[in-house]
């Protein structure tokens, strides 16, 4: 591309912005840390929509803005530019044309429209599905907050959904059956191609799909108003799938927080919620994760050790038992402990084994050698299982290189995780 033309091209990441809009009304009663919620935030990833290398041709200061009424997601589409391209050799990009593949065709162009739906929407949109989890955080009230309370008030006392300084968050599952769920989904589902790297659209018509939405409810600050409204922060998807002889695995294959609300405690609210979920569905046999993008492989590590840690797994007599070279018998015993635990709290198998290696790499004392090798061998044992078939080609010397240094890097990351898990 010539010169002169590059002068054309714009980054779609930049040129789209996206805004959750809240009626003025609930705007104003935000606190300056929590106005964040309410401010333009652009993509992580755009290329699904136009094209791999992320640009649009054709404008000179390009403005796209899509903005969402924050409850219902109904949305207003503005493009805007200082400059077109008009060449019958080199055409302009179709902007709206292109989004119109991704969109709802519901939405609007005329601000007014927008801003009398938003005010409507703050009123009468409620979310859709059976309610199933809430949780309570402090408003944010100083520059020093950062918007990670866990519940509780200066004096340690929980918060309470109807405190004066609480900003609940509630969460509802919904499936196809429930009635206007598949039009709420078509406004949402953009997020998931915006956000997650090789992200795409569900096929409406597998009829099993399961989705957990997250909101944060708040009470209309007038004193002697009676509405809650509703602000989207997130969801999550999941199918199940047969798993002999008579039970269902769940698969997790979408997953998003937006921006406003990452880094807040939100998804692993989102995901202690679905998980434990799974666990009181006795034809549920495990929740296994559809290649799981770096961030929220971290988010999962990180909860189900807190859950394994809270359920007493390492005062287990058996936790230790059978690593490293043993007797066949301690082996055997631990082969069905881990077994019976992983089956209990119905983690798959590949994750479970990761998490008992971290646990033990936790509760390892580093200086004592002979235990630390067992812990070694105990490791890449398990390494060369799930590695076999490239192993296997290798020689002997070759296999020994490889499996040493896929253990120190896998050793490094879990000390990583166990640092952000518990200190």
């Amino acid at each position: 591309m010539s010169e002169d033309l590059a002068e054309w091209l714009s980054d779609s990441n930049e040129a789209l912005s996206l805004q959750l809009v809240r009626d003025p009304e609930d705007e104003d009663v935000l606190h300056a840390q929590e106005k964040r919620a309410i401010e333009p935030f652009h993509p992580t990833f755009t290329y699904p929509i136009f094209g791999e290398h992320e640009k649009i041709f054709g404008y000179k200061g390009l403005d796209i803005q899509l903005k969402f009424a924050s409850g219902s997601l109904r949305q207003y589409l503005s493009v805007t530019y200082d400059s077109k391209l008009n060449s019958p050799a080199t055409p302009s990009d179709e902007i709206e044309g292109t989004l119109y593949k991704f969109i709802p065709p519901d939405y609007t162009k005329s601000e007014i429209d927008f801003s009398k739906l938003v005010e409507k929407d703050a009123s009468e949109f409620k979310p859709l599905g059976e309610k199933i989890g809430s949780y309570v955080r402090p408003a944010a009230t100083s520059s020093k907050s950062k918007g990670k309370g866990k519940g509780k008030v200066s004096n340690g006392e929980e918060l309470k959904e109807d405190d004066e300084n609480a900003v609940v968050f509630e969460m509802y599952k919904a499936t196809w059956n429930t009635p206007g769920f598949r039009e709420y989904h078509r406004r949402m589902q953009l997020f998931i191609l915006l956000f997650i790297e090789g992200g795409s659209y569900v096929h409406e018509d597998e009829d099993s799909w399961e989705f957990i939405t997250l909101y944060e409810k708040r009470k209309r600050p007038a004193t002697d108003s009676d509405i809650w409204t509703y602000h989207f922060v997130g969801y999550v998807s999941v199918y199940p799938f047969w798993c002999y002889p008579d039970q269902v695995r769940l698969r997790l294959s979408q997953f998003v927080i937006l921006p406003p609300y990452q880094n807040q405690g939100h998804g692993s609210k989102l995901y202690s919620t679905l998980f434990s979920q799974m666990l009181s569905r006795s034809e549920v046999a495990e929740l296994t994760v559809e290649d799981p993008a770096e961030a929220f492989e971290d988010l999962r590590d990180r909860n189900d050790l807190r859950f394994l840690v809270s359920k007493g797994i390492l005062d287990d007599p058996k936790f230790s038992m059978g690593i490293g070279p043993s007797d066949e018998s301690s082996r055997s015993e631990r082969v069905k402990w881990e077994s019976e635990i992983r089956r209990k709290y119905k983690i798959a198998q590949r994750q479970f084994d990761r998490l008992l290696e971290m646990l033990l790499l936790k509760e390892l004392d580093l200086k004592d050698e002979k235990e630390l090798r067992k812990y070694r061998l105990h490791v890449k044992a398990r390494l060369y299982r799930f590695n076999y078939e490239m192993l296997s080609q290798m020689i002997l010397e070759e296999r020994k290189e490889a499996l040493a240094k896929t253990y120190e890097s896998v050793v490094e990351d879990y000390e990583r995780i166990l640092e952000m898990t518990f200190h």
